[in-house]
């Protein structure tokens, strides 16, 4: 599916992830987060109006988690809130600044909608576009785009304001994943989405 231009004037950004965990925790450290953050935060300013933004949480001990995700977060102790300071899931200072309290969603699984609360927030926002921004391009977008598709969302990749702490896990997802839906999910670039974005008429 190609991008069309203008973007329907209800298209929502969802900026997603862009945690200080993911920039200063030792063991789920994003080293390319801090490249995208400049092309992440264009997007927002774009439209700061029509944006959200995700934070995955972490529980307080493995066993405050349900089913697989005790076994995860036996693996993953050190990001418990037992163990890390709990401000490492605020957003990197560059985005918090352009996010009030109203506009954070906070989710405690990879792709989030199967939370109510985080479903209805969106649905709130009666979008029929979600663009995509954030980390990581294979799993938390990957998880959030499919839900997304699962619910009739049209979505758009931002190819360069994604990514990853596998190079070869952001690869495959752009180029063997997400073209597999093609009919309900766009890959553009950041300056196509913007250019897109300044087509949309204004009210």
């Amino acid at each position: 599916m190609t991008l069309l231009a203008p973007l329907a004037p209800d298209s929502l950004h969802l900026v997603i992830d862009m945690q200080r965990l993911f920039v200063e925790h030792p063991d789920w450290r994003v080293p390319r987060l801090t490249a995208i953050l400049p092309t992440v935060r264009e997007l927002v300013r774009a439209h700061p109006e029509r944006t959200l933004f995700t934070r995955f949480v972490t529980p307080a001990v493995p066993d405050g988690a349900i089913g697989q995700w005790r076994f995860y977060y036996r693996h993953w102790r050190s990001v418990t809130l037992e163990r890390m300071d709990p401000a490492l899931l605020d957003l990197v200072p560059e985005l918090a600044a352009h996010a009030s309290p109203d506009r954070i969603l906070d989710k405690r699984s990879h792709g989030g909608f199967d939370a109510p609360e985080f479903a209805a927030r969106i649905a709130a926002e009666h979008a029929s576009t979600l663009i995509l921004t954030g980390v990581e391009t294979e799993v938390c977008v990957l998880a959030l785009a499919f839900a997304a598709t699962d619910r009739g969302y049209r979505v758009v990749i931002v190819s360069d304001a994604v990514t990853s702490s596998s190079e070869q896990g952001h690869q495959a997802a752009l180029t063997g994943i997400y073209p597999r839906l093609d009919q309900q999910i766009v890959i553009a670039s950041a300056a196509e989405v913007l250019a897109a974005l300044r087509s949309v008429p204004s009210d």
